[in-house]
């Protein structure tokens, strides 16, 4: 799976990790839904640092179409949520 990260660039994500990742979205989708600030920056940048860690980087010159589109670290709680599917950023 090719995800891109908005500001950063491209990774390549083996499908063993998904289900770590769908977690992470989990916990996300719920300070949003809380309404939780520092709890949703928390999950976000925890879902992002798990992305960057077990993605295979993308070279900037790659022209492989993205999957996801994740938002970058600093996106607001609203930016976040309008980005959010019915399976949140990462579906099952």
């Amino acid at each position: 799976m090719i995800i891109r990260i908005m500001g950063e660039g491209q990774v390549e994500i083996a499908a063993d990790d998904l289900a770590a990742l769908n977690r992470l979205d989990g916990e996300l989708e719920e300070a949003i839904r809380a309404g939780d600030e520092e709890t949703f920056r928390t999950r976000l940048h925890a879902l992002l640092d798990k992305v960057r860690d077990v993605g295979r980087e993308l070279p900037d010159e790659s022209l492989e179409p993205s999957e996801l589109i994740l938002p970058p670290s600093d996106a607001s709680m609203e930016e976040v949520r309008e980005m959010l599917g019915d399976e949140g950023l990462i579906p099952g």
